[in-house]
């Protein structure tokens, strides 16, 4: 195995190690049940030497013992060995899944926002299967049918030496025909790897969009992807399968041959009989774990591209905590200097040179059409971005200089696509909270949110589970559980991004009553398309192409003829009267 090739299953070795004893008597056990063979074959030697030719009534009195001894023997080490390297792999599959799960869970939103997450979805469950049996496979190909090779080979040259090197001059040539076709190997066995991705992606797809597929009349189109993405993994399964397929009888014609020139060279010589039985027996009973041997090859290359593909992701850079100060009794002032951000590196700004002041306790609003960065100011106020120049200060301090979690507990935030858990109403609005939770607290932010409006009319009230992604729940349901939420935490600082997008015009003044009374006491940054929800607001920044062009009250915008505030609430005022009722 090359050094590139080896390398992930050298790190696999580090997962490993922790259980190294639970490992090491699965090797005992392995080596004690493949040297068996090798006196499996002695012992055929002999039965036919002094049972069948010498009559030996001694030796063949003790015949069934040594069956029974040597077989029971085989049976403890063989539970030995499967028990164990099962319990081995089990465990370092948990380990890896578990450091994946941390790294998912520490990666910058960039990586999400470049990444299909079907694709981490099949490194968690195809991809850590397939290292997971290639480990298995491997482990026990190597140590198991090795040693049976090994313990085989041992015999065959303490019987004939010379008959035995003539059966290893096939060994260089196996060897050459195992490597040539590797590289082939474990390129098909990335393919596969990929194309699996490709079929998730396009289940995932039709599971989230089952409404609009059937609305729309999508079935053709989505049966067309389905089968481009499936066909293409047939492809990709059959041209690993080819190779693989096409390694096999190669091998086994090369060795069928060096068979056959054995019995002939042994028939020829002067062996006994006894001895060519054994030794015809060590070489057949050699054939098999040679041959798997052989086939070896398919599950490594199949371990390194899965190995190489996981490690790759685990290796992955987490958000970048480049501070070390613990934010504490944050007040809420909010400062941005000249901040200057962009997705890619390469691409142009979406914020150019933005600044603002914000007092702790006020509520700001950021307005403008879509596109304009209202959403890329929120979230470089939580750190999801880093911006490439400029600052954003909280209580004065530059938060590039707080720690992660100090900042994060400092902010509560609501989107406007609302995300719930598999789980009840009441652990989504506690979400994060560690230890007991208090129940008067949480109590207090569904009532606010107007929660318990509708919770009272199911039978587990709070303990109500939402379904996947909140799917039992209405979408006006859902957006008030997510601002419990926010209220439950209690952060001196809010983001509501679109927060009352999904409730409808009663509960929309329901929750704004609640928000209004709640929100005096902490810093809120507002997005808001609708600019009747934040007309109370203590200042509105109007942004256009990542710029800030007015800022100023409601009152005082609304005053300025043809400003871009006054267009857009003229505009959207406008529609309102027109629309349909």
């Amino acid at each position: 195995m090359a050094p590139t090739e080896s390398r992930p299953y050298r790190r696999l070795l580090g997962y490993v190690w922790p259980y190294r004893w639970v490992f090491a008597i699965s090797i005992i056990g392995m080596v004690l049940h493949s040297g068996s063979y090798g006196v499996v074959a002695w012992l055929l030697g002999k039965i036919t030497d002094q049972g069948f030719l010498h009559k030996n009534e001694e030796f063949i009195r003790i015949i069934p013992y040594a069956v029974l001894g040597l077989f029971f023997v085989r049976g403890i080490a063989g539970f030995m060995d499967t028990y164990c390297i099962r319990w081995v792999a089990s465990r370092v599959l948990f380990d890896i899944r578990s450091d994946m799960f941390e790294r998912t869970l520490r990666l910058p939103n960039a990586f999400f926002d470049a990444t299909d997450s079907s694709r981490v979805v099949s490194r968690y469950v195809y991809e850590v299967e397939q290292l997971g049996k290639a480990t298995t496979t491997a482990i026990t190909t190597l140590v198991k049918d090795l040693s049976t090779v090994v313990s085989l080979l041992g015999l065959m040259f303490w019987i004939d030496w010379w008959l035995t090197t003539n059966f290893l001059i096939i060994a260089p040539v196996l060897a050459a025909l195992v490597k040539m076709v590797s590289k082939r190997l474990r390129k098909t066995s990335r393919d596969v790897q990929q194309s699996v991705s490709g079929v998730l992606g396009v289940v995932k797809e039709a599971l989230q969009g089952q409404r609009i597929i059937k609305i729309f009349n999508g079935e053709d189109y989505e049966r067309t992807n389905f089968f481009r993405a499936n066909n293409r993994n047939r492809q990709q399964t059959m041209k690993k399968a080819t190779v693989a397929a096409f390694n096999t009888p190669i091998v086994e014609l090369v060795a069928a041959a060096a068979f056959a020139w054995i019995i002939y060279i042994g028939a020829s010589s002067e062996m006994g009989v006894g001895d060519f039985v054994a030794f015809m027996s060590a070489l057949n009973l050699m054939m098999r774990p040679a041959r798997t041997l052989t086939r070896i090859n398919e599950p490594i290359q199949t371990g390194i591209a899965a190995a190489e593909s996981i490690f790759g992701f685990i290796d992955q850079h987490g958000e970048a905590e480049t501070g070390s100060r613990k934010l504490q009794n944050v007040r809420g002032e909010i400062e941005y200097q000249d901040v200057n951000f962009r997705y890619d590196p390469d691409g142009k700004n979406v914020l150019h040179q933005v600044s603002f002041h914000i007092e702790a306790g006020q509520t700001v609003a950021l307005v403008g059409p879509s596109g304009s960065g209202k959403s890329t100011v929120v979230s470089l106020l939580a750190r999801f971005y880093n911006p490439q120049s400029g600052s954003i200060r909280i209580d004065g301090q530059d938060i590039a200089g707080a720690t992660l979690d100090s900042l994060r507990r400092s902010i509560a935030l609501v989107t406007q696509d609302t995300v719930l858990f598999n789980d009840t109403i009441a652990n989504n609005i506690a979400y994060g909270h560690k230890g007991r939770v208090p129940k008067k607290r949480l109590h207090a932010a569904a009532e606010a949110a107007r929660v318990l409006e509708f919770t009272d009319r199911f039978e587990q009230g709070l303990d109500t589970a939402v379904g996947e992604s909140g799917t039992r729940l209405s979408g006006g349901q859902r957006q008030r559980i997510a601002i419990a939420r926010a209220l439950f935490k209690d952060a001196p600082i809010l983001l509501l991004d679109e927060a009352t997008s999904s409730l409808d015009a009663d509960s929309e003044q329901q929750v704004q009553a609640a928000l209004g009374e709640l929100l005096q006491h902490r810093t809120t940054l507002v997005i808001a398309h609708r600019l009747s929800t934040i007309e109370n607001a203590d200042r509105i920044l109007v942004l256009r192409r990542g710029h800030i062009v007015e800022s100023g009250s409601h009152k005082e915008l609304i005053g300025r003829k043809d400003g871009a505030y006054e267009r857009l609430y003229r505009t959207q005022f406008a529609g309102q009267k027109t629309s349909p009722t």
